[in-house]
């Protein structure tokens, strides 16, 4: 096998799409989106203040809402 990265790269393309069809290799693809920003920073952020009880209690508020 090449190891250049542009033709490993396009024999992936070509394996993917061959197998998984256009719309899934792109949904396969998406998986692997780099993201950003510090999730650890934005959690404890988002999270400050925020019991277990808290998030139970509002579990059961879900439950409750959809059986009603």
């Amino acid at each position: 096998m090449n190891s250049n990265l542009s033709v490993i790269r396009q024999a992936g393309f070509r394996a993917l799409t061959k197998e998984l069809g256009a719309a899934g290799t792109v949904l396969f693809i998406r998986q692997f989106e780099n993201g950003y920003g510090n999730y650890t920073e934005e959690r404890d952020g988002i999270l400050e203040g925020i019991t277990l009880e808290d998030i139970v209690a509002s579990i059961e508020m879900r439950k409750k809402a959809s059986t009603a």
